[in-house]
């Protein structure tokens, strides 16, 4: 299973990064998803990479509008991990950031939490104003 980590409290405009790493197998066979949810709210998609082995370019990456210009994510092939660099946070950025995965030939989706088939516990983000 997935897990995060670098999560944190900052103020709004600052910067952090999150890590999602998976044990026992390589990421590159995942498409991986960065999800979010705030209190009360619905679970929702943040950003998402496609496998890195996919026959079409492994870069390909999906953001949801909220976050696009601000959010970038990207792979460590030797790490075997799966970045979500956050900039210029806001406090509606504010949620617990889940990452998940799924075994894959291609594509990955920000829309639907029922494509990804392992989810990692969260890490927490606060953005204060």
């Amino acid at each position: 299973h997935p897990v995060e980590s670098g999560g944190g409290s900052v103020q709004s405009g600052d910067s952090l990064k999150l890590t999602c790493t998976v044990s026992g197998d390589k990421m590159d066979f995942y498409a991986v998803g960065w999800f979010r949810q705030a209190p009360g709210k619905a679970r929702e998609g943040v950003s998402c990479v496609w496998p890195a082995l996919a026959s079409t370019a492994s870069t390909n990456t999906y953001y949801a509008d909220a976050v696009k210009g601000r959010f970038t994510i990207s792979r460590d092939f030797v790490k075997n991990a799966v970045y979500l660099e956050m900039n210029n946070l806001k406090p509606e950025d504010t949620a617990v950031y889940y990452c998940a995965a799924v075994r894959a030939s291609e594509d990955c989706t920000v829309r639907s939490t029922f494509y990804y088939d392992y989810w990692g516990q969260g890490t927490q983000v606060t953005v204060s104003s």
